[in-house]
């Protein structure tokens, strides 16, 4: 245990996130159509390699989550990807959920699949090099939903695969995220993300699940999207961490924030907003995917001749959210060179 515990703490060491760079093949495909570039193995394993390649990344970047394609993958040299990433000083990880599915008898829920195998799974994955895991849960806000029945069946199965993850020697990144899809208020996703997160708890003790060498990848509690009420910034970090402070233990070693849908500036700021509202009993981090990622997709394009500026975006905003956990992030310093 105090080598999953090291870990943890080295994937939230103060200045430093998690690049979420795990899309499913689906997801990676619509930002690239979004880009105009043809989704494929090696345009894929092109633009992964100039994300883990970007010098002075390891500055601000602790961990980058992989993917099962990705984690096989190699650099144009020959370096498989986790090599390559541990050189810089960066600790490979890898998704091992299987998606969100329809949860039987419950419309318009789901339920995270991909336990069956997982233990194989993970002895392969330690094999190629990963070191933590993460696995996703989805809550959405609705109608009548979420149910008691959707809440813990997830919660249970965030459980199970944590259990797992550490029984194989890995740290596992645990994700129950509340979607900010909908119309409804901060009120309504600060009962759902509360009520959510103590039933993932309450699963993670019954298995024996040792909080100090897991890491929460929780939701900030905003407005849904489509609220006609918006809250500040102040309102939402004073949300998320009350919701954290009635939920989460202070065993856990850091929180690592998703970003969900949120724009990379308003993800920065959010964040930044979140630390300033301290002290914390956790590590305040993040572990964005596309608020990281995506400056550094449009000045690619797929270009090789792009790579120089696309690395360069990808720093700045490393930069930035690095700045944002320790309060000292400002929207002045967006309009600052890369």
């Amino acid at each position: 245990m105090a080598d999953l515990e090291a870990t943890a703490r080295a994937l939230v060491a103060p200045g430093k996130g998690i690049l979420a760079a795990d899309e499913s093949g689906g997801t990676i495909a619509r930002r690239f159509d979004a880009i105009g570039v043809e989704s494929t193995e090696e345009s894929r394993r092109a633009y992964r390699e100039l994300l883990f390649t970007t010098e002075g990344a390891a500055d601000y970047i602790s961990g980058v989550i992989l993917y099962d394609e990705t984690i096989r993958q190699r650099a144009e040299d020959g370096t498989p990807f986790p090599e390559l990433l541990e050189r810089q000083g960066i600790i490979p990880g890898i998704k091992v959920d299987k998606g969100a599915k329809p949860l039987a008898l419950a419309p318009g829920e789901t339920v995270t699949e991909g336990l069956d195998g997982l233990r194989e799974r993970f002895a392969e994955y330690v094999e190629l090099g990963a070191k933590f895991a993460k696995w996703r849960a989805v809550i959405s806000i609705g109608d009548g939903i979420p149910t008691e029945y959707g809440i813990w069946v997830n919660a249970h199965a965030l459980a199970r695969y944590a259990a797992l993850a550490q029984e194989a020697g890995l740290v596992p990144i645990v994700e129950p995220e509340v979607l900010m899809d909908g119309t409804h208020t901060i009120d309504s996703s600060f009962h759902v993300t509360a009520h959510t997160q103590r039933a993932v708890f309450t699963e993670l003790r019954d298995q024996r699940v040792e909080l100090e060498g897991m890491l929460l990848k929780p939701n900030m509690i905003l407005s849904g999207y489509d609220c006609p009420a918006q809250a500040g910034d102040e309102e939402v970090a004073r949300e998320t961490v009350r919701c954290l402070r009635h939920s989460v233990p202070a065993a856990v070693p850091g929180i690592v924030f998703l970003s969900g849908g949120q724009s990379d500036e308003v993800a920065t700021a959010h964040l930044n907003a979140i630390a300033a509202f301290g002290p914390h009993p956790w590590e305040i981090s993040f572990s964005f995917g596309r608020a990281l990622q995506a400056p550094a997709q449009k000045a690619w394009h797929g270009e090789p001749a792009n790579v120089p500026a696309a690395q360069a975006a990808y720093l700045k905003r490393a930069r930035l959210n690095a700045a944002a956990r320790t309060a000292s992030y400002s929207p002045d310093q967006e309009q600052l060179a890369a």
